[in-house]
């Protein structure tokens, strides 16, 4: 078996081209792997297409990323939330593309192209601007929307331990799109609190299996977003 970890989160993202899609993992701090993007900020990729619940909140995290101009487009369901204020401009400026997509629906595609299934109907937004531009069709006398799998060429997501083969566990919240991120990335990267040997990990309790996962990097104490935010740091 392969030894997946890899010495620092600077290490792990360094590979990351400019143009690149990006998984990212949240719903909330517990899944927010921070110091993965603040190592991709240090890399400087650019013109990149951005998954994820939301937008980050404040000026840390996901919400840096944007601030720095590095992602043109987003693909979420949560664009404006408490304390998300740097996308809201970026949008109204035009920089920043968004692609909004009903939470369920959000998890759906995901899943979906994780498991190499291309598209699938939801009667989810049906009646709605989210609907324009779509196919339609009536199924059992209901309509339904067409929906595409989503696919990424990295997921960076966050779990509180892993072992040296990429079998990770979450901390709460952060089950909610990591693991489905996990199988929908073309590379997998994992931050986790603690890193351990392999047989560690009772079986019965791993949620997201090591053949999902590329790199592991431990960050033994990483930050809280609502701990920064309070602080009122700004990344860099």
């Amino acid at each position: 078996m392969i030894d997946k970890r890899m010495t620092c989160a600077a290490e792990a993202v360094a590979d990351i081209a400019d143009g690149s899609s990006i998984m990212i993992g949240g719903f909330g701090e517990a899944g927010s792997p921070i110091e993965l993007i603040h190592a991709l900020i240090d890399q400087g990729a650019s013109d990149l297409t951005v998954i994820s619940n939301n937008t980050g909140s404040g000026e840390v995290g996901l919400a840096a990323l944007l601030k720095h101009r590095r992602v043109t487009k987003v693909i979420c369901s949560f664009p404006k939330t408490l304390n998300s204020t740097v996308f809201p401009e970026l949008y109204e400026e035009g920089f920043t593309e968004l692609e909004l997509v009903p939470q369920g629906t959000l998890a759906e595609r995901i899943r979906a192209g994780g498991a190499g299934v291309p598209a699938f109907y939801t009667p989810t937004a049906v009646g709605t601007p989210l609907a324009e531009g779509k196919e339609h069709r009536e199924l059992n006398g209901r309509e339904y929307l067409l929906e595409f799998g989503l696919t990424a060429d990295f997921s960076l997501i966050k779990g509180v331990t892993a072992d040296t083969h990429g079998n990770v566990l979450y901390n709460k919240t952060a089950r909610n799109f990591a693991p489905i991120m996990a199988t929908a990335g073309a590379v997998t990267i994992v931050q986790a609190a603690e890193v351990v040997e392999p047989g560690a990990l009772p079986p019965e309790t791993i949620v997201t299996p090591g053949i999902f996962v590329d790199r592991v990097v431990e960050v033994p104490e990483p930050a809280h977003e609502s701990e920064l935010i309070a602080a009122g740091v700004s990344y860099p």
